[in-house]
């Protein structure tokens, strides 16, 4: 069986969560990789047969999107045309995870394909969102990347096509504990302001997750690291508590883990409000801004109790059992006895945890 598996890379998120699924996905068949973004830091282990640096997002220093940067690589033509010369009729199963150019492929040509990974779970009405929608950030989570059938992934199962977060086995296999350190990762800020402000509370060690950085530098109470995934889980696996912006790998882990967990989602950036509105229901302290505040915010936090642990429903294994059937039902293949019309998410497994996670 020939599989695509388009890839949006812009940050380190889906290129994390790609390298933990590909050998799943690799169990059924032939799989090629297209990777669209320029702006992730994490390499990839895997080969990548086709490239587009894609419609990508690029942050600015004191927490938001950089708008300019973004509209100065936008170009139209490009996409169109990638889009035009991406085969996706090659394949039996075309499963993509937020990726924009795949999505005007498939349309473009009439082959179906799977929307999954995380932003596929806001197409439910049921997601938490913020008090207040952003109505332009509405039409962009659910028309940006679009599917013939959508298999969401988020902290809870907010509704009947949303399974548990895919974890890394180093991860699931952790033993935690506390070496009284806070693990930093905020990627829509500079180092500088990082510094500035983690700086001022000495009697922390804080280990901080640097895109820029090129060697680990130590600076008083703050280590700069360059992003490494196997560093940074460590670090996380040990640390106290976890600093991070509002995305969904990370808090995802942490919360696993039982750390303390503080999220600054990123300025303008409305799928993070809404994972901020998912995070609150674990009670997990969400901050605006690195600003006057923030030392003491710092303080009162670490006073917390962990939030509530996140509890997986299903296997990876599970979860690409279900994609891999959805595809081949979008195919009219039939999967086993189950009518190909009719296929849900328990014909395929019971949604009682699964024992590994028992």
């Amino acid at each position: 069986m020939q599989i695509l598996y388009a890839i949006q890379a812009t940050g380190n998120g889906h290129i994390s969560r790609a390298i933990e699924l590909m050998p799943f996905i690799q169990q059924y068949g032939n799989v090629d990789v297209f990777l669209s973004g320029s702006n992730s830091s994490l390499p990839m282990p895997f080969p990548v047969k086709y490239k587009s640096n894609g419609l990508s997002l690029f942050y600015g220093n004191t927490g938001g999107l950089d708008y300019f940067k973004i509209a100065k690589a936008f170009s139209p033509y490009r996409i169109f045309k990638e889009a035009k010369n991406l085969p996706v009729e090659k394949y039996d199963i075309v499963i993509n995870d937020f990726e924009s150019i795949t999505t005007l492929a498939c349309k473009l040509k009439g082959v179906p394909c799977v929307h999954f990974g995380h932003q596929a779970s806001f197409q439910s009405a049921h997601t938490p969102r913020p008090n207040k929608k952003d109505m332009m950030g509405e039409l962009i989570l659910k028309n940006y990347a679009s599917g013939t059938v959508n298999v969401g992934l988020h902290f809870d199962a907010y509704d009947d096509f949303i399974f548990s977060p895919i974890l890394k086995q180093n991860i699931l296999q952790a033993q935690p504990s506390n070496k009284k350190h806070i693990t930093v990762y905020l990627s829509h800020y500079s180092d500088e302001v990082v510094a500035a402000a983690l700086g001022k509370i000495k009697e922390i060690r804080f280990q901080v997750f640097s895109k820029t950085a090129k060697e680990i530098e130590v600076k008083n109470n703050i280590t700069f690291i360059p992003v490494n995934n196997e560093m940074f889980n460590n670090s996380m696996l040990h640390s106290e508590g976890v600093i991070t912006g509002a995305g969904f790998e990370t808090p995802a882990e942490a919360l696993y883990l039982g750390k303390k967990l503080l999220c600054l989602p990123i300025h303008g950036q409305y799928e993070q409000l809404c994972n901020a509105a998912a995070l609150e229901q674990f009670n997990v302290p969400i901050i605006e801004n690195i600003d006057s505040h923030f030392t003491a915010q710092i303080y009162n936090w670490l006073q917390m109790e962990a939030p509530k642990k996140l509890q997986l429903n299903q296997s990876t294994a599970q979860t690409i059992e279900y994609v891999i059937a959805k595809g081949l039902e979008l195919q009219k293949k039939s999967i086993g006895s189950i009518a190909t019309n009719t296929l849900k998410k328990e014909d395929i497994f019971s949604l009682q945890p699964h024992p590994q996670f028992a």
